[in-house]
């Protein structure tokens, strides 16, 4: 089965229908059926993306593509530097 990708408003869409249909006294289960998810995406998405707004949603996703990015780096010269240091000690 292909698998589908959400964007963030998509998503913080989704969890406000969600929210209003709980309050009507609707089940997860059967919300999530008629969203077309599986209730496992709708409690993760509750955890990362419950009550924010779509702005804050896409900030949040910008930092994080931001933070992979930086940490790559980091990593890539931690290692050049071990390979230098190795080289200076011989141990190659």
């Amino acid at each position: 089965m292909a698998r589908k990708r959400y964007t963030p408003e998509q998503i913080i869409g989704m969890l406000r229908e969600a929210e209003v249909r709980l309050s009507q006294g609707e089940k997860v289960g059967a919300i999530s059926r008629s969203l077309g998810i599986s209730e496992q995406s709708y409690y993760r998405w509750r955890r990362e993306y419950g009550g924010l707004k779509v702005s804050q949603a896409r900030r949040l996703k910008d930092l994080e593509k931001e933070n992979q990015r930086l940490r790559k780096a980091v990593s890539d010269l931690t290692l050049d530097a071990l390979i230098l240091k190795e080289v200076v000690e011989g141990k190659y």
